[in-house]
């Protein structure tokens, strides 16, 4: 069983070195608060005092922290231990701070994988939990097995250390607008004396409908063809006089769709109103002029 090292134990660093005790690897944690590690060591994992130690402990070094630069400063006074070590940095940020960090660290004799965990902690080691890396291939091949471990559905994107976070933040703009959607949506419910609850099944049925649309509009992206106007902008924009009378009614805030209605105005300007709702891809390849 191959040696582990976690750097950082918030939730996610300390379910991945859960994962790893449970597995049956031998398990090194350390993170900034010491006190923290304290119930990883009841599990049997080993805690090092100092970062240079953890790092030494094990030839893969898995980092969990909030951002690429957080990940280089906790791993600054290790910078001689990461010499023929495999580093994998499981981090937010941009894909210009994935290709610093990795400079940085193969600058040091680190072999570099970039990943992404696309899910929340609770499943991580799950069968379909995805995870995806990008970097050195020969560190993904080595250390497959081991990375499985932390989530069945385990894909390498190729050898340029910026792919997993340039995936990671496409795929995660989904996230903030889809759930502040669904907080109008329940803030309109209560609004009405209804709970919350009562909505759920009729939402993830409306992000079933969403997840069948994807395909579609990525051919349509692809091709650049929105010719086949089954939801239109013009459509959308109409829609938006809706969000007003919402307001009116229940006094729920929804100015948060300013800036929709604002990218929608300006692909009719475009002329993509009797486009496919898809087209807004174009304008959004030319951002808006500051005033």
């Amino acid at each position: 069983m191959t040696p582990v090292t976690v750097i950082g134990l918030g939730s996610m660093g300390t379910a991945l070195a859960e994962a790893f005790v449970k597995a049956g690897h031998p398990t090194t944690v350390w993170n900034r608060t010491a006190a923290k590690a304290a119930p990883l060591v009841a599990m049997g994992a080993g805690h090092a005092e100092a970062v240079a130690d953890a790092v030494a402990a094990s030839p893969l070094v898995i980092t969990c922290l909030t951002t690429f630069e957080d990940t280089r400063t906790a791993l600054r006074p290790a910078g001689a231990s990461l010499r023929g070590r495999a580093l994998v940095t499981l981090n937010s940020g941009s894909p210009a701070g994935a290709r610093e960090t990795a400079a940085w660290a193969t600058g040091h004799g680190a072999r570099v994988l970039a990943g992404a965990v696309k899910n929340v902690p609770s499943a991580v080691g799950a069968p379909d939990t995805l995870l995806y890396y990008s970097g050195d291939k020969a560190v993904f091949e080595e250390f497959e097995t081991t990375l499985k471990v932390l989530g069945g559905d385990t894909v390498h994107l190729g050898d340029e250390a910026d792919l997993a976070a340039l995936y990671e933040m496409a795929v995660g703009a989904m996230l903030l607008p889809a759930l502040v959607g669904f907080f109008q949506g329940a803030a309109a419910v209560q609004a009405r004396g209804l709970e919350v609850h009562s909505m759920v099944r009729f939402a993830g049925k409306w992000l079933d409908m969403i997840k069948s649309l994807l395909p579609i509009y990525a051919k349509e992206i692809d091709s650049g063809d929105y010719s086949d106007a089954a939801s239109s902008v013009n459509l959308f924009l109409a829609a938006a006089a809706h969000d007003e009378d919402l307001t009116r009614e229940t006094n729920v805030d929804t100015a948060w769709l300013a800036p929709l209605r604002d990218l929608l105005r300006r692909a009719v300007e475009a002329g993509y109103g009797d486009q496919n709702i898809s087209a807004l891809t174009e304008v959004l390849r030319e951002p808006a002029r500051q005033p």
